[in-house]
């Protein structure tokens, strides 16, 4: 069999779609690295978002290996053969599963080492995540076998590619995302909302049967003698709809499987004053302590002794516990898997801390913090991100007020800023003379 096998990768197009199948999936994994930079479930979900890319490339790949074999006239020759037609199809069922799982695989690998060294948080399910993939791609790959043989022309391959293509970007945005129309395709869903999405096990339950069974219905279709044989591969189709009906999750049930507890849970610096950072960010931590205990002495004057991440989703809808002596920070990663814009960190931590609750919160009180945290670093204000900074005139002007001020009473009315915004009060006028 290994012969055999070894024969059929040399003369059919399996390697050359192998490689061209990992060299595209690599190349939009890097040109997206900041997608998933932030961990292995990020990886391994953005990586299923782009089977819109890669599947397709697998079914027009089984398309045009049908299409050699129609061109090449082996079909006859074959069936002389004292061979049942399902040994003799098994060999290129194999080596072009095998292709297209290889495919995948290696591109997976080959953006892995850019966050190995700050990825520490590995969870089971991102195993399963890849695993429905991998099975998606060799449905893919069959599906693209059946096809070609169905419709042996030179044009079948560039166009099941272009129509894979368009339903598997398009469909996504003309369906409901929720458990029930992810459960069909293995491409939707995996749009991460925060660093903390997830794909829960009955998802991927869901995920994992429907594809097997597309590659059940592919096989089907490309062992079938005739045109009128072929609607067989409707039975496994229909029994694999209706149970992955059954197993999807829908509704609430679908929303809570959306987001990791685990990757949401602190992770602290074992010294005090205490830094953590949620166990998805693990790997930033050391970056971020010693700048979270700068911040935390320039607030000597406030009850604020720790310094935790800011773990508030949007969808589902989640918020930390407040504490009085907690100070909460964003935490953004780069591209790289680094702690972004590590310059701006300080000023933003300091900023939330004296903004306090946004839902008292508004544009002037923003200002009034902004000047507030700026003078603690002894730093004019800007606003903005990424590198792209300008000056507020109102926030400048509030800076300069207090740098025109003796340092203690400067420090009272600053003090007195976090103080009011603890408890949801306007704080504008407190940084002016006017407001003594």
């Amino acid at each position: 069999m290994t012969r055999i096998l070894g024969i059929e990768f040399r003369r059919s197009a399996a390697l050359g779609a192998a490689l061209l199948i990992a060299v595209a999936g690599t190349t939009v994994l890097y040109a997206t690295a900041g997608r998933w930079s932030t961990g292995w479930m990020a990886l391994a979900m953005t990586q299923r978002e782009y089977l819109a890319v890669m599947s397709p490339l697998a079914m027009a790949a089984g398309a045009w290996q049908s299409y050699r074999e129609h061109r090449a006239n082996v079909a006859e020759l074959f069936a002389g053969a004292p061979r049942p037609r399902p040994q003799r199809i098994m060999p290129i069922l194999i080596t072009t599963g095998l292709a297209v799982l290889v495919a995948y695989l290696l591109a997976l690998l080959a953006a892995a080492p850019r966050i190995a060294d700050t990825a520490r948080y590995l969870p089971p399910t991102v195993f399963a995540v890849v695993g429905v993939g991998l099975v998606a791609m060799i449905a893919s790959v069959w599906l693209g076998l059946a096809v070609g043989r169905l419709v042996p022309a030179l044009a079948t391959a560039p166009a099941l590619a272009v129509i894979g293509y368009a339903l598997l970007i398009f469909a996504p945005h003309a369906l409901p995302d929720h458990g029930l129309m992810a459960a069909f395709s293995p491409s939707m869903g995996m749009s991460m909302f925060s660093d903390y999405d997830t794909v829960g096990d009955g998802v991927s339950v869901a995920q994992a049967l429907w594809t097997v069974t597309v590659a059940m219905a592919g096989v089907v279709l490309f062992a079938a003698r005739n045109r009128r044989s072929a609607f067989a591969a409707l039975i496994p189709l229909a029994i694999g709809a209706t149970a992955t009906a059954m197993v999807a999750p829908t509704g609430a049930a679908y929303d809570r499987q959306t987001l990791d507890p685990v990757a949401q849970e602190l992770v602290c610096t074992a010294d005090a004053p205490q830094v953590c950072v949620s166990r998805a960010h693990e790997g930033v931590l050391p970056e971020v302590a010693p700048k979270a205990r700068h911040a935390l002495e320039l607030l000597s004057a406030t009850r604020l002794v720790e310094a935790h991440e800011d773990t508030s989703t949007i969808s589902p809808p989640t918020s930390p516990r407040p504490r009085a002596d907690t100070a909460l920070m964003d935490i953004t990663i780069d591209k790289h898997g680094h702690l972004a814009d590590p310059d701006s960190f300080e000023p933003r931590m300091l900023t939330e801390v004296f903004t306090g609750p946004l839902s008292c919160g508004n544009t002037r009180d923003i200002e009034v913090a902004t000047a507030a945290a700026s003078w603690l670093l002894d730093r004019k204000p800007t606003a903005g991100l990424n590198g792209f900074e300008f000056d507020e005139p109102e926030t400048v002007k509030l800076f300069k007020t207090l740098k025109a001020l003796p340092p203690a009473e400067a420090g009272t009315r600053v003090t007195g800023v976090y103080q009011a915004a603890r408890k949801c009060q306007d704080t504008v006028g407190l940084l002016t003379r006017s407001g003594r």
